[in-house]
């Protein structure tokens, strides 16, 4: 059996001016987590157009299309995020976004129309065997929208014996997949801190407890933990993300949050560093005469790939036309990813294409390379056909 790649090939190319509207659509209407439902309106559209049944409300407005071939075979997902940044873009580009403070500043625009180009080529092809499961998937960004699908029973509704997912990846050649087995992205908590004191007069410090210098003392000494508690060979990063306190120039507020969060790859790295910033926290707060609450919340596991399944995927691509060879010598990163829920309840693996681009993900100036549009399609057909049974 044969998926005919290089009819695919000619398929996407003829039609990469479609998945370039298509994308920069879903570029110009973004939407954050959970609140994807102009987003899955336009995908279920054109995978209905396509012939395919698609199943809608998974984990709010996640959705799965599937096509099943002609010969019994295995269930394979593939799994594209949906969901947005809260973010202003900061481009002149035509099609901007036109949603204030929301932009697709990950690319997640680019990762469903690969994912839907790829469905319109596999949909007119059924000389295969198995099932072929497109997963669009909500409320990626540090909501964990995949463990609310996996809880919504997606793997009953759609039977997947693997399942895989791609990310665009700058700072790798344009089309260049990268792939290891075990981990490839961090775990990740997230935490709260509200140091509290006594409001007063900025004149009169000394009547109150000052929490802006609680929590300055408290942002300098947390960073310590990385470089002094932690083994030097484990990695780990804790990031104070945002403060919070005050609304008057004269006046010490009576209480500052803090937010920030942890990535790792060791639990027990996590544990110590859990432990740490409590000791921290406690010692600040006497030796400023302040209150101090501290919250960490796990949210993410680490994504770890299946051997076999990054073999997989490794295997594919050599199948697509993409710059060279797979990258498989490279460091995790210390970034996350919620696609981990789906490898914790299923076999599978994920992967990073290419973009080519100096922009890094998560900055308002960010935009999908639309040129890996074609190329990530016929990616996922190769892993497609690279998942078929020998004797098929």
């Amino acid at each position: 059996m044969s998926l005919l790649l290089t009819q695919a090939s000619a398929f996407f190319n003829e039609r990469a001016p479609v998945y370039r509207a298509w994308r920069h659509h879903l570029h110009q209407h973004p939407e954050i987590a959970f609140e994807e439902r102009d987003t899955a309106a336009f995908l279920a559209a054109r995978l209905e157009e396509m012939g395919l049944p698609v199943k809608r409300g998974l984990a709010g407005t996640g959705l799965v299309a599937s096509h099943t071939g002609k010969k019994a075979g295995p269930g394979i997902g593939f799994r594209a995020d949906m969901d947005a940044l809260p973010l202003t873009e900061q481009s002149s580009l035509p099609y901007r976004s036109i949603r204030p403070g929301v932009t697709h500043a990950c690319g997640h625009d680019g990762h469903m129309i690969m994912l839907l180009a790829a469905a319109d080529y596999l949909s007119r092809q059924d000389d295969f065997a198995g099932t072929v499961h497109f997963i669009f998937q909500p409320a990626e960004e540090a909501a964990g929208g995949g463990r609310v699908m996996v809880a919504d029973g997606l793997f009953d509704h759609a039977p997947c014996d693997l399942v895989f997912s791609l990310h665009n990846w700058p700072s790798l050649e344009t089309g260049r997949i990268a792939v290891r087995p075990g981990p490839m992205m961090a775990a990740m908590d997230l935490f709260t801190i509200t140091v509290r004191g006594n409001g007063v007069h900025a004149a009169l410090p000394h009547l109150g407890s000052d929490t802006i210098v609680a929590a300055g003392a408290l942002t300098q000494a947390l960073q310590a933990i990385v470089s002094r508690a932690i083994d030097p060979h484990q990695q780990l990063v804790l990031s104070i993300t945002q403060i919070h306190g005050g609304h008057s120039l004269n006046a010490l507020p009576d209480k500052v949050e803090l937010y920030g969060t942890l990535r790792y790859f060791d639990d027990a790295a996590a544990s110590t560093a859990h432990r740490r910033m409590h000791e921290i926290a406690e010692g600040i707060a006497r030796a400023h005469a302040v209150g101090m609450d501290l919250d960490i919340q796990p949210q993410y596991p680490v994504t770890t790939n299946n051997p076999d399944a990054a073999d997989i995927m490794l295997r594919a691509a050599a199948l697509s036309p993409s710059t060279g060879e797979a990258v498989t010598q490279f460091s995790p990163s210390m970034a996350s990813e919620d696609f981990a829920f789906m490898l914790a309840a299923r076999k599978g693996a994920y992967a990073w294409i290419g973009n080519g681009s100096p922009t890094a993900l998560h900055n308002p100036e960010f935009d999908f390379n639309d040129e890996i549009l074609p190329l990530g399609a016929h990616y996922w057909v190769a892993l497609a056909q690279t998942c078929q049974p020998q004797t098929a």
